[in-house]
This record gives C-alpha cells, sequence and structure tokens, in this order.
C-alpha cells in the first residue's frame, strides 16, 4: 500500500476541547495503519470571515501556506464539533477559504480527489452526529470521498482517561475503523492519480 499523508485538523480551537482529545486519539490509529499524519491547529491560521470584497483586496497572510497543506495531503482526518446541529463556524470558513484558486491552481484543488474521515464528539446523547451528516454533505459536494465509516462520540465530557486516551474499548474500536478505512481510500486515491 502507497503510504498516504492524512491532514489531521479539529472545528474547534478551545483549550481541552474534546474534539480535539479524539482527534488525537484518531491521529495515532491513522500512523498505526502506515499514514503519514500532519496535525494542524486552525489557531495558527486566523482567517476572517470569508468575503470576496476581502479576497479582491488580497488573500490573508496565512492561506497560502494553509492551501499548500491541504493541497499536498492525500486525506483529511475531521472532528467535527456540532454547533445549533451542523458545523462550525470555524471549520466552515476554513474550507470555504482553502476552496479558493491560488498560484496555478483551480478552485477546489486542495479538495478534489481527496479523502476524508469524519469523527466528532459532543457532551450530548448524539454525539455530534447531526453535524457530520451536513460536513459529509459539504465535502462530498467539493469533491472529496468521504468514507463511509464514522465515529460521533457521546457524553464526551466523561469519555476520556487524563492522558487523553478513550475509556471505552468499543469507542476505540469504532475510531480504529474510521481511521482504517481513511488510510485505505487515501492509498488508493492516490495510487489512481
Amino acid at each position: 500500500m502507497t503510504q498516504p499523508k492524512i491532514l489531521a485538523l479539529a472545528g474547534s480551537t478551545r483549550t481541552r476541547s474534546w474534539n480535539q482529545m479524539l482527534l488525537n486519539v484518531a491521529a495515532t490509529c491513522c500512523e498505526e495503519e502506515g499514514a503519514d499524519v500532519t496535525r494542524v491547529s486552525f489557531a495558527e491560521y486566523p482567517l476572517p470571515i470569508f468575503n470576496e470584497d476581502l479576497e479582491e483586496k488580497g488573500s490573508p497572510e496565512c492561506l497560502l501556506p494553509l492551501q499548500k497543506l491541504f493541497l499536498e495531503h492525500d486525506g483529511f482526518l475531521i472532528a467535527s464539533p456540532e454547533y445549533n446541529s451542523s458545523v462550525t463556524p470555524l471549520l466552515k470558513n476554513v474550507i470555504d477559504w482553502v476552496s479558493r484558486p491560488f498560484e496555478d491552481h483551480p478552485p477546489l484543488a486542495a479538495y478534489r480527489g481527496k479523502a476524508a474521515g469524519l469523527i466528532a464528539a459532543s457532551p450530548g446523547k448524539l454525539g455530534g452526529l447531526r453535524g457530520l451528516v451536513h460536513l459529509r454533505a459539504i465535502l462530498q459536494n467539493i469533491g472529496v470521498t468521504v468514507v463511509p465509516e464514522q465515529f460521533a462520540l457521546p457524553l464526551a465530557q466523561g469519555a476520556f482517561e487524563e492522558a487523553g486516551s478513550l475509556k471505552g474499548q468499543q469507542q476505540q474500536g469504532f475510531v480504529e475503523g474510521v481511521a482504517r478505512s481513511l488510510v485505505r481510500t487515501a492509498a488508493a486515491l492516490k495510487t489512481a492519480r
């Protein structure tokens, strides 16, 4: 299997974010499956709310490095909090900015032909599941192959050990399933390009 490059990102920059904690668990699983994983925090890429007027004046300085980071990876591992039954404004804003044309690349170049694995964590009983429905639709509409396996962690406030690992073995197994599917799909798409 070709070693795919996976970009791991969370739709939250909150300190001690449950989604960031779940992302760390899943990113380690991707590495164990043979992927080269890059973890990124959107706190390092402070983008304004997307607006074409801003874009006409010149893209934010941090955008080009972020677009290049997305472009050079074969897949995305995304941990997405659920805000009012949908994705976070932070995550949607990054998706929109990164989708823009840059250098000699057309719109959506950073997404087309890539794979994504989706996970979520929430204090609620659905674990962020409703937000993943919206995220899946957004990504599929911009050319990303979203693997069918996904995991939504309910009652996240009590789901982690102090060191950040998951308490439940069954939950760990679900995360491993998402990671395995993502790595295999990203590798296959990379080989096909």
